[in-house]
């Protein structure tokens, strides 16, 4: 039993706060206690302190203490084409998006990506994410290989894509079940893994597929389905084209079984008012994905309307189209989409869609998201001092609450000091490195250098 506690400013969420006022717990002074990989409790460092026995403390006089960023929605194959231009999201995935992803039938190539990828979500504070690869299987093995070394609490699938794609990133109908079937049957619920089903959208799978697609849901329950809603309108005019008998394009889902509370489904800028309710009464969520859908004009998402439907919403980079794989820089597009929309949004909120509300988006809230009793301890310790903006507008500020929001608009993996996975350091800024290797040092009582 290995029992570590981790004193600074605490804060997580209870509940969506624009539910209740008491949802944020603050504590300025105070501690984090962790058992074997877990939180035991979160409260003032009065009340933990009688609870230390012996146990290493580890003091961060500087450090806000906050759960484990969850990305609802990222391409780990895009890495390496971020930023690149593109008309709309149809010529951007033609002129930029295939190609890149046809080098990964290269085990190398897709082993090294996912080192890299993995590296740099821990560097920005995520613990945990949802997951596209490519429609090689080797791609979703070497990620799933990666994610388990480092013991990360992550979700992802091989892409199932049979027509309107370039034959180097394509499968048929047939192998893209039976390689889904194998990697579910290799990976999900291997340490803190779990599949998704992930046919891109609607317009790279047949019917067959995403017949089988259906069908690899209902017999294997737990595993998600994660694919794209409405991001674009060419899009969705090329979905109406090509499905004329369905009412519309989550019609498409529906139609083959993929519409459930364990589907999440990326974007969802152009829903009908039918949509909405259809959503809503099915318990599937939204991956809410700010940055990409301003780099690509493809429109704004309404977070309202998915509140009044009674949607989970979380947040996603959306890298590759997404150009930052932060959080924090994505809760800075976020609040910029809701302004546009006259939907004021609050700090305690962004951090609720990048935390709680992204655990509860991917079903997994019993699991992490805050730091309740019995879940697991990943976690973060987020510091300004390196951001002189950020720390200068800390200097000026008056409550926690404009603090964290000067945060949320200004931080950036810079903020990021360190990162926790299951109680242990994975990141660690300062040394400007992820560390990985089993054998950590001992933890201090001070750290001076925060």
């Amino acid at each position: 039993m290995t029992r570590q506690v981790f004193r600074g400013t605490v804060f997580h969420l209870l509940g969506d706060p624009d539910q209740g006022a008491d949802a944020a717990v603050i504590h300025e002074d105070g501690a984090l206690l962790v058992e074997d990989g877990h939180v035991v409790e979160a409260g003032t460092w009065i009340d933990i302190q009688p609870q230390v026995k012996g146990a290493p403390v580890e003091r961060f006089p500087d450090g806000l203490i906050v759960p484990g960023f969850i990305d609802c929605h990222v391409h780990f194959p895009q890495v390496d084409m971020m930023a690149s231009p593109g008309d709309h999201l149809l010529h951007w995935l033609s002129a930029y998006a295939f190609p890149a992803e046809s080098r990964f039938h290269h085990e190398d190539v897709a082993a090294e990506t996912a080192r890299f990828f993995l590296d740099q979500l821990l560097a920005n504070g995520t613990t945990s994410a949802l997951v596209f690869a490519t429609a090689h299987k080797v791609s979703a093995e070497a990620l799933f290989a990666e994610a388990f070394r480092r013991n990360m609490r992550l979700i992802t699938g091989k892409v199932l894509m049979d027509v309107g794609a370039p034959a180097g990133i394509s499968d048929t109908a047939e192998t893209g079940y039976m390689e889904s079937r194998a990697l579910i049957r290799d990976w999900h619920g291997k340490g803190r893994l779990g599949y998704a089903v992930t046919p891109r959208f609607a317009l790279t799978s047949s019917e067959r597929q995403l017949e089988l697609a259906g069908r690899l849901v209902a017999d294997h329950p737990g595993v998600k389905l994660h694919t794209h809603l409405s991001e674009n309108v060419e899009e969705v005019e090329a979905v109406h084209r090509l499905y004329p008998e369905c009412p519309d394009y989550l019609g498409v889902y529906e139609k083959f079984g993929l519409v459930s509370p364990h589907s999440v489904f990326a974007h969802c800028l152009h829903l009908t008012a039918s949509e909405w309710v259809r959503m809503g009464k099915s318990g599937a969520n939204i991956a809410f994905c700010p940055t990409s859908n301003l780099f690509l004009g493809s429109g704004l998402f309404n977070l309202k309307a998915a509140e009044t439907a009674g949607v989970r919403v979380g947040l996603g980079t959306d890298v590759g189209a997404g150009t930052s794989l932060s959080l924090l820089a994505t809760m800075n597009e976020a609040y910029k989409v809701c302004q546009l929309q006259k939907r004021h949004t609050t700090a305690f909120k962004l951090f609720y869609l990048a935390t709680l509300g992204a655990a509860r988006t991917l079903r997994l809230d019993d699991k992490i998201g805050n730091f309740v009793s019995g879940k697991e301890a990943d976690f973060l310790v987020l510091d300004v001092k390196t951001l002189p903006l950020a720390k200068r507008r800390w200097e000026h500020t008056t409550t926690f609450a404009e603090r964290l929001f000067a945060l949320a608009m200004l931080g950036d993996d810079r903020a990021v000091a360190r990162t926790y996975v299951a109680g242990k350091c994975v990141h660690e800024r300062d040394k400007s490195k992820n560390i990985n290797a089993a054998a950590r040092p001992k933890h201090t009582e001070e750290w001076d250098d925060l």
